[in-house]
């Protein structure tokens, strides 16, 4: 991301992925034009073939996020790559501790100012759960602003999008 000299968002986003894939052009295809904070996404491929990352990086344009523990797909032939889907307004909540609850998960969206409709634990695993919110653009904030947040000392959620919806 690009960001002026007073931290506030400039709008454009550079990303490098592996070759074209079949991946990227579904990724792309399920994000264009999806609203976030407010603003429609544009994308598009780059003519060049990759980002390069140069000098000190003082200002702090460019971030190499290939080994961050946020990145899903890091681990070839993971099952992270069989649960790819659309952005949506239901997302899927796992890494939920013994002890997380119900109140606990829609306290820490809520105080984030994300409107809860529905919540529900998978019943065979309660330490997996969907959580509606008002929005699709929510669901992509809520991602954004909560994957990997710390439960506790052992136990960070881990946010993805989902096929299922908990609300018609």
């Amino acid at each position: 991301m690009l960001f002026t000299s007073n931290n506030s968002f400039f709008g454009c986003l550079i990303i490098q992925l592996p070759l074209l894939s079949h991946r990227v052009n579904v990724a792309m295809f399920h994000l264009q034009n999806v609203q976030l904070f407010g603003k429609p996404m544009r994308l598009s491929s780059s003519k060049f073939s990759y980002v390069e990352i140069k000098g000190n990086n003082e200002a702090g344009l460019t971030e190499d996020y290939t080994q961050s523990k946020l990145h899903r797909f890091s681990k070839p032939g993971s099952k992270n790559f069989h649960n790819i889907f659309p952005p949506s307004s239901t997302l899927h909540l796992s890494n939920l501790g013994p002890d997380c609850t119900e109140e606990k998960i829609k306290e820490i969206f809520s105080e984030r100012n994300f409107n809860v409709k529905a919540f529900e634990f998978f019943q065979k695993n309660k330490t997996m759960a969907l959580i509606q919110l008002q929005s699709m653009e929510e669901g992509i904030e809520a991602l954004i602003n909560l994957h990997d947040f710390e439960l506790d000392q052992s136990h960070h959620l881990r946010v993805s999008f989902t096929k299922n919806s908990l609300i018609d």
